[in-house]
């Protein structure tokens, strides 16, 4: 198949904005002729009808809404190349578009983005909060340059990631001072009763955690469970139950939270991933953040 002519993308991504070739036409500024002679080569180009006739109007096909998918992927991309470009020069400072699990500690992330900070390269972080499977979608498409998660990437498709993990964090439970005193020295059968915010269970720290307390046969009192792990530490902050978080952590969770560790959860660790495409030119930043460990084990390609 010949190369893709965005030339005659862009005239099948404005007729199927504009549900007509002749208003395509119009908006484009060019002859009706134009437009369907374009959008003709486009669909011979592709082996695929884009369109099919309905009424006066035109209706996408099945190849054609996925065609209009990607088409509107490439042009937002295109502005968004026109917009970073008219910022103010930036010198040699490196621009790091990340993307950040929402089942991840923010203290977490704070911490691996701190360490490549620190290096002597000058960097400006744009940072993103998201779902897995959605950070995914933007890093498929450049529109993030790395993510970091609890997971790897699972394989298939033609994308191809790499997974490298940078360590996992002992975890325990924290909690404010007057619970963290009165809880602390019988822990962990303190527990018994006592008030708990956990991850969802689509977090995998959540699985962890309660096969931690299926076999000390303990049960908490589960008053919260939370997607967002910002939002659960909050809670935690406010003093309505003990949460998890990792032990390296502890100063940092003091300082940020006001919390203080309880207990150490035998087995359970927080694992820290950081996601890329396979690039033959890579990026310096996200070279640097794939090399920081906190702890080791081998990279995962897909």
């Amino acid at each position: 198949m010949t190369s893709l002519n965005f030339k005659h993308l862009h005239y099948f991504w404005s007729a199927a904005q504009e549900g007509s070739i002749t208003r395509a036409a119009e908006r484009l500024g060019v002859a009706v002729q134009t437009v369907s002679g374009q959008i003709a080569v486009l669909e011979r180009s592709l082996g695929r009808a884009l369109f099919v006739a309905q009424g006066r109007g035109l209706a996408l096909t099945e190849a054609g809404r996925t065609a209009l998918a990607y088409a509107d992927r490439i042009f937002q991309l295109g502005d968004q190349l026109v917009d970073d470009l008219a910022q103010p020069d930036q010198g040699d400072r490196q621009r790091l578009v990340v993307g950040i699990s929402d089942g991840l500690p923010k203290l977490v992330a704070h911490r691996l983005l701190a360490e490549i900070q620190a290096a002597p390269a000058r960097l400006r972080l744009v940072c993103h909060e998201g779902e897995f499977e959605d950070l995914l979608a933007d890093l498929a498409v450049h529109r993030l340059d790395v993510v970091l998660t609890d997971r790897p990437a699972t394989g298939g498709g033609n994308l191809r990631l790499i997974s490298r993990p940078l360590g996992e964090l002992a975890v325990g439970f924290y909690a404010v001072p007057s619970l963290a005193e009165r809880l602390r020295p019988d822990f962990p059968r303190s527990l018994a009763g006592a008030p708990v915010l956990l991850p969802t269970r689509h977090n995998r720290l959540r699985d962890q955690i309660d096969r931690w307390l299926e076999e000390t046969g303990i049960r908490p009192d589960i008053i919260g469970e939370f997607e967002d792990s910002a939002l659960l530490q909050t809670f935690g902050r406010s003093g309505l139950g003990l949460f998890p978080a990792p032990l390296e952590l502890a100063e940092a969770v003091e300082r940020e939270l006001g919390a203080f560790p309880v207990g150490p959860l035998g087995g359970v660790c927080e694992q820290i991933f950081a996601i890329a495409n396979a690039r033959r030119i890579a990026h310096p930043a996200v070279e640097a953040l794939c090399a920081v460990r906190l702890g080791s084990a081998p990279s995962l390609a897909l």
